[in-house]
């Protein structure tokens, strides 16, 4: 059995879209896969934890626990709307000591791999691999961001929310404490942009594939002459295929998005599947669904039909 630990960060706003994140990660994970699941939460609330827990009863090869964020970040800038909440996974290395290594992940992502070979790679004395973050690399805006920070350089910022952390390397260095340090600082991506100053040259860069975000895919269907300075056509046609969807900008179950289908599909499959709540969601939105072009509604309609049934 090869053993994953992953850690999600959310509060009681969020438990449902985490309940259909986690279990496309446990849908689509091999036979020989075991995911050490963290949820990472505030000492301040009370956690719905009811449907958390229903999960291993589904899928046998996981175990959920819970660890417990203090007020360290209370104070922590906030802006647009993003609280606190987004600078815990800072705390990884802290709150799960007993791994080298633990995967972070937002809960707005629907896996569509297993994730044993990537949590292996070897990423040497690096704080963390991820993705470049695609829009900041390669828009004007983007750029000039980047260009404000310390010491950073376009094209190796990278997107914070599916990452790896070398817990080990971390607490051995102490760069959890920079990480603290940093958090009060008015930057505009707040974590991301802290993982960005605080680990420069020591990021170890995953294949696109593993964080497909809105832009990601808007680049590659509007603008991928500028990826294929980046990626080979291979690698950007495997990531529109089967590459893990993070709807970091309009939120599928709460409006139309970039590759809604696909998270209504993994809801439908979903031990949390509610018939109402669906019903009611696609009914108040017929208007805007009639806007669609006929081949987008076409796709929504195969994926319910060929691929949205339930297999729990």
């Amino acid at each position: 059995m090869k053993t994953v630990p992953i850690a999600f960060a959310f509060d009681n706003n969020l438990v449902l879209p985490a309940c259909i994140c986690i279990s496309s990660l446990l849908m689509n994970a091999k036979e020989e896969t075991f995911y050490d699941i963290f949820i990472l939460y505030s000492s301040k609330i009370n956690l719905h934890k009811e449907q958390l827990d229903e999960l291993p009863k589904y899928f046998n090869r996981c175990r959920i626990q819970y660890r417990v964020v203090d007020n360290t970040f209370d104070q922590a800038f906030e802006i647009r709307g993003i609280t606190a909440a987004t600078y815990y996974r800072l705390l990884i290395p802290e709150l799960i000591p007993e791994y080298d290594k633990v995967i972070y992940a937002d809960v707005d992502i629907i896996f569509r791999m297993d994730l044993s070979e990537l949590y292996n790679t070897e990423i040497g004395e690096n704080y963390i691999a991820a993705t470049r973050e695609l829009g900041m690399n390669l828009m004007e805006d983007g750029q000039k961001h980047i260009h404000s920070l310390p010491a950073l350089s376009v094209g190796n910022y990278i997107q914070a929310g599916f990452i790896i952390m070398n817990t080990k390397a971390i607490l051995k260095n102490n760069i959890h404490i920079l990480f603290k340090e940093w958090s009060d600082k008015k930057l505009k991506f707040q974590d991301q942009d802290i993982l960005n100053i605080v680990c420069k040259d020591k990021i170890y860069y995953l294949p696109m594939k593993y964080n497909m975000t809105d832009y990601s895919y808007m680049l590659t269907m509007r603008k991928r002459s500028l990826l294929q300075n980046l990626f080979s056509v291979e690698e950007i046609d495997n990531a529109l295929k089967r590459g893990n969807i993070h709807y970091n900008g309009h939120k599928p179950w709460k409006k139309y998005s970039v590759n809604f289908d696909i998270w209504w599909e993994y809801y439908r499959k979903s031990p949390f599947f509610d018939e109402k709540f669906y019903f009611e969601f696609f009914y108040t939105r017929l208007n805007e669904l009639d806007q669609l072009s006929l081949w987008k509604r076409i796709k929504i309609l195969i994926r319910y039909f060929v691929y949205g049934k339930r297999e729990i």
